[in-house]
């Protein structure tokens, strides 16, 4: 029974449980709120134990709350073992999956809820000072059919039934054309109400696995979700585990240095998320004396949802001795491209990796344009799928790229992220990526301002470093014009911030926070 032959994620968990039934699956740090003290053992779970305990979950769903193939669920849950346990036994039962990330607030939970027509919406009740029951109850009030809210959190909190009275579990021997759409997961809206991207569990197999290969993990491994499980890389890194049976730490809230001690007695060899948590481990490492590894067992930092300057590859290799795969994804499609160890320290600290098995990459008119079988089935929103995929089934990322002689892929900046000066298009990123390499600069992000000469100036918008002075505005240009940029594309302003806006999940730079704070403020051209 080969594990890559899965037609399910259920599936895939029972070929794994077949295979390596007590081999560790789940790991996480007793909780404080569960009563249990730091002194505490880790909580573990094997794979065994996982799939047996999501099918009394199942169970338990069923006989509640009458959750079975096809039905509606949605649930906003902190990256805990207790969350992906309820994950597995809602595919077990076959339900239609809407995860939130669980710091979404009102508009846009509300959106979500009333679209995704759930039945059933599960919260953490009281989680970092907000009720999640008292809001589900304010927006649901007065719906005609109002979601079923239950609390789980805890271990005592998942329902339990009899996996004896359980029906089988749904087809997995459909082909991609006929595999029902099992999860709806929502992109943020800055603008406009979120948009709802529909997976099948083949899409997320397709995208995790590619996702796997490409990393060469194995038994001896020890993973991490430090994220969101309920983002996009959830299930990505659940299929990576599943694939190739290595065990993963779940971190509830990820924060350097609280989280270095369960990283260290766990043994983690793998760790990451994005670019900013990159940073994060980075900044911790300098802290220690020469020679000192911050996490002796890491071997590998790997992650997406940002671009990675080409000087933080160097960095990260250099000082924490570790290799640093990045790769590039999306709500739409889980798993792109990804670095690997396999590949040349030229190919990944300037590209984001290779496309992953099965995703054709073509770039048209600069844009990367995707087909494969781990691009969603469209939006819930007919005419954004329309807008967003062609006739043959290509799907336009909005991304800027492209794809290298060597087959990698080298993304250059956003359709929403050009600067137009004067009519010249600017790649915000080249710039970032030249300006990160000032020891000075802590991040970096650079944006278009309105103006009325130009129609859009340069904006670098610069994190301090703590204990150092950030650079000034003529020791920016300058620094630029010796690299070789050409006059136009040098920045007119710097800001300077304690820090740059980040959001929740992957810690992406909120740069439209950015023009707001920046647009209306008094300027001068320089002399």
């Amino acid at each position: 029974m080969t594990i890559t032959a899965a037609g399910s994620l259920w599936d895939l968990l029972e070929r794994r449980v077949a295979a390596t039934p007590d081999a560790p699956m789940l790991i996480q740090a007793a909780d404080e709120r569960t009563g249990a003290g730091e002194s505490a053992p880790d909580r573990r779970l094997t794979f065994r134990e996982v799939r047996d305990r999501a099918e009394r979950v199942a169970a338990g769903l069923r006989d509640a709350y009458g959750i079975e193939d096809g039905t509606p669920a949605a649930w906003q849950l902190p990256t805990r073992i207790e969350t992906v346990l309820v994950s597995l036994a809602l595919s077990r039962l076959g339900a239609v999956q809407t995860p939130i990330i669980a710091i979404y607030r009102g508009a846009e939970v509300g959106h979500i809820l009333g679209e995704s027509h759930a039945r059933l919406y599960l919260v953490p009740g009281v989680w970092r000072g907000f009720d999640h029951v008292k809001m589900a109850e304010e927006l649901t009030r007065g719906w005609a059919e109002p979601p079923a809210v239950r609390v789980l959190y805890t271990d005592a909190d998942l329902p339990d039934g009899d996996p004896a009275t359980l029906p089988p579990a749904p087809r997995a021997d459909l082909d991609d054309a006929h595999a029902p759409v099992r999860w709806v997961y929502y992109t943020s809206g800055i603008t406009s109400a979120p948009k709802g991207a529909r997976h099948t569990d083949r899409t997320l197999i397709a995208g995790g696995s590619g996702f796997a290969l490409a990393l060469d993990m194995g038994t001896d491994d020890v993973g991490s979700i430090a994220f969101p499980y309920a983002h996009i890389g959830g299930p990505d890194y659940l299929v990576a585990m599943l694939v190739h049976g290595f065990p993963a730490l779940l971190v509830e809230q990820f924060a350097l240095p609280d989280v270095l001690p369960v990283y260290r007695r766990n043994g983690v060899t793998m760790a990451g998320g994005s670019t900013a948590f990159y940073s994060a481990f980075l900044a911790e490492q300098r802290k220690l004396p020469a020679g000192e590894r911050l996490v002796p067992t890491l071997r590998i930092l790997s992650g997406g949802g940002a671009p990675m300057p080409p000087e933080l590859y160097r960095e990260i290799t250099e000082e924490m001795g570790v290799v640093l795969a990045h790769g590039y994804g999306m709500t739409e499609a889980p798993a792109i491209t990804m670095g690997s160890p396999r590949d040349t320290p030229e190919q990944l600290a300037y590209t984001e990796g290779h496309p992953v098995r099965g995703c054709e990459v073509r770039i048209v008119d600069g844009e990367v344009w995707l087909r494969g079988p781990m691009i969603c089935r469209g939006y819930t929103d007919a005419a954004l799928t329309a807008e967003a995929f062609t006739a043959d089934g290509w799907f336009r990322t909005g991304d800027l790229g492209h794809v290298r002689p060597d087959g990698h892929v080298r993304l250059t900046g956003r359709l929403k992220d050009i600067i137009i000066r004067k009519g010249e298009n600017i790649s915000a990123k080249e710039i970032e990526d030249l300006l990160y390499q000032d020891p000075r600069v802590g991040d970096v992000a650079v944006i278009g301002l309105p103006d009325p000469v130009r129609g859009e100036r340069v904006c670098a918008v610069v994190e301090r470093r703590p204990g150092v002075e950030p650079p000034t505005l003529a020791e920016i240009a300058e620094a630029l014009r010796v690299a070789g940029l050409m006059t136009q594309k040098i920045p007119e302003q710097v800001e300077v911030v304690d820090a740059l806006p980040r959001n929740e999940t992957l810690r992406k730079v909120l740069k439209h926070r950015l023009r707001d704070m920046f647009a209306t403020l008094p300027w001068q051209e320089p002399r």
